[in-house]
Order: structure tokens, then sequence, then C-alpha cells
């Protein structure tokens, strides 16, 4: 439950499920070094039931253990369904699910690994395991038509598996601009551009890095914030040339202070599923610079909520410094994206589609009459 969209839906569920009809259990592992615990941070509420070996990193001994810990873990709690989240959880998960014999699996896809990731070869390896995995699932949940139609195309699962199911969630009441600014140390006046998630080579970092140099080039007052901590360390000498343009917040729990202090939302990826941190964005009331990779575009309107590019950083600083400089464009854009946003991707709509996807399975199980999968 590292912070990211995987925690935030699962966390959305946990409280939204309706307990008269689904009694559900929230398993998870620990996480590791370099990343900040959602559960720790934005929900401590929440029941958990953690095994030590379950975590993001490979190491066999560890995982077979895990296996079987989960197994013995299903069969005392005796679900009609297991449905798992994440790549790596996904396939200990389903694997211990068959073990302990639950009649329905299901996964989600917040994304894929299909590229991006890994060297050719071991691409390879994680496309023939999803696929063996997709074969004794029953389900498939994909968060977006782009993440669905490219593992369909992998030959991960076939079409009639899938549920295209969009994130969902809500965003806290934030502060005012300029108090949002002070806790954060930014200047009151100067326009903020923002990254909000894992510092990750997934996520380009390095490219945020080149799009605020050349972006500062045309609009020298540009501030740039990144919010969130991983694996990758910052370029020192990119760093030294923003200077105190640049502001490294880490983990910070108040994400909704970092929306309410920025201009623009930036997303500089090689490869994503639907980003959580664009939904935020919008329901913040900020328009997007983003690349058009995973299904971005499903949240991100071009030219209406915000401007796409590929994967050129040449191209991601101009559509920077054009909203930097029109404001009126900017606000024009910022209040389609909270309309859009809040009809489509609210926690309440998440959770409907989830029990209408659970009743499904239960009816076509026979465990439900027919005339529940009409409510």
């Amino acid at each position: 439950m590292n912070i990211g969209g995987p925690a935030v839906q699962i966390s959305a569920l946990m409280r939204g499920l309706d307990t008269e009809r689904f009694d559900h259990r929230l398993i998870t592992g620990c996480v590791g070094p370099g990343e900040a615990d959602y559960l720790h941070q934005r929900a401590p509420d929440l029941p958990v039931h953690r095994l030590n070996w379950l975590g993001r990193a490979v190491r066999p001994s560890d995982d077979v253990r895990c296996v079987f810990e989960l197994a013995a873990a299903i069969r005392r709690f005796r679900p009609h369904i297991v449905h798992t989240h994440t790549a790596k959880a996904g396939a200990l998960g389903r694997a211990a699910a068959v073990l302990a014999r639950v009649p329905s699996k299901v996964h989600t896809f917040h994304g894929h690994l299909l590229h991006g990731y890994f060297s050719p070869a071991k691409a390879r390896v994680v496309v023939q395991t999803e696929r063996r995995l997709a074969a004794v699932t029953d389900r498939l949940v994909a968060v977006g038509s782009q993440v669905r139609d490219d593992l369909v195309a992998a030959g991960v699962g076939k079409a009639a598996q899938y549920a295209v199911v969009p994130p969902g969630t809500r965003l806290a009441a934030a502060p005012e601009r300029s108090e949002a600014r002070r806790s954060l140390g930014l200047p009151p006046d100067c326009p903020v551009v923002a990254y909000v998630g894992r510092v990750t080579q997934i996520k380009r970092p390095d490219r945020f890095l080149a799009v605020a140099r050349e972006a500062r080039r045309a609009v020298p007052a540009a501030h740039f914030v990144v919010c969130g901590e991983g694996d990758l360390r910052p370029d020192p000498e990119a760093v030294t040339d923003l200077g105190d343009s640049l502001h490294l917040l880490g983990w910070r729990a108040d994400v909704e202070t970092v929306y309410a202090a920025a201009d623009i939302v930036l997303l500089t990826s090689d490869n994503e599923g639907m980003p959580v941190s664009l939904i935020e964005a919008g329901m913040a009331g900020l328009p997007v610079v983003a690349a058009n990779v995973g299904s971005v575009s499903e949240v991100v309107s071009d030219g209406k909520t915000g401007l796409l590019a590929g994967a050129s950083s040449a191209e991601l600083a101009r559509h920077t410094v054009r909203l930097l400089c029109d404001e009126r464009l900017r606000q024009e854009m910022g209040a389609r994206a909270r309309t859009w946003t809040a009809l489509r991707f609210g926690e309440e709509r998440l959770t409907a589609d989830t029990e209408a996807l659970y009743t499904s399975i239960a009816v076509a199980r026979g465990w439900w009459p027919a005339s529940l999968s009409e409510r």
C-alpha cells in the first residue's frame, strides 16, 4: 500500500463497499525503502492484515513462503472472491487463491508492465507470466480502455474477461492559495508547475527537469515542485541548474496543499495506467500538460482540460510555456477539468462499478438471485 493510485482505489473500496452485501478483508505487505506507506499517511483507520514476506522485490524463498501464508489466510476467511491489485501481489495472490480453491479470482491492472520497465527478455517473461495468470482468473479489470486494449493485444486474457473500471477518488479540502504557498515555501506571485507521484525511472524525472529548464528560459519566474520520492535520485547537475526554482518536497500527506499552490500539473512518464494524480489535478481545477501514454487521454481531454504531447521534452516544454503565459486559458481548462473529473472519477462511481462487478459474479455463480443484478 505504497502511496500511489492502487492504494487510493483500495482505500476507497474498503470504506465504500456495502457491508450488508460484502464482507471484505485487506491483506497487504510492507512498503519498501524509499517509499511512503499510504496507510500510515492517509488511512490509519483502515483494518489491514499484513504479511511481512509480501513486498515489491522478487525474493524466491520469501515469495514461496508468502504464497503459503496467503493461502492459509484465505482459507481462514473463506471468501467467494479474491481480488488482487498490482503485479507482484497479483501474481502471488492469485497463486494462493488457486491453492486455497477460491471459487472466483479477479485482478485489476492499474497499468501494465508491457514496456518501459524491463529489458525485452524480461518483458517477454512478464507477458508469459501474465498470460498464464489470466488463464486462472475469472475477471480482469483495467483502469482504462487503452490499458485493456494493450493487454488484449499482448495476449493477456481475452476481451470478454475484461471490465473497464476507471479510478475513483476525492480530494480533501484545500487551503487558500496564499496559505498553501506559504506552507510550501513558495513565492506568493510566481507561476508554479507541479509533479505529484513516485520518483522512479518510468516516470522520467529527468524529462521533468529538462522541461523545467526549457520552460524557465521562456518564463524565468517559473517555479517547479516535485511532491514524492522513490528509488531514483535527481541528477545533481540538473538540480543545480534550476537552483531555488526547484522544490523537492518529498512525500506529503496533504497533496491538496500542493495542488492549491500550483498553476499547472506536469506528467512526463514513459508509461502510465490512468494516473490518479491527473484526476486529483482536475478535481483541484488545474490544467494538465502530460505525455500521451497509457490511458492519460481518458483523463485529460487534449485542448479542453489540458495539453497532451509525445515523449519529447521540447514539446512538453512548449505546452507548459503556453499555459504559463496564458492565465485565461489555464482558468478555462481548469474549470472544465473540475467538472469532468467530478462527474466521472468520484469514489461513489468506483464503488458502484465494483459492486456491480462482484454482483455479476455472484449471480453467474448462482450465489445470488438474478434480481440482484438489477439493483
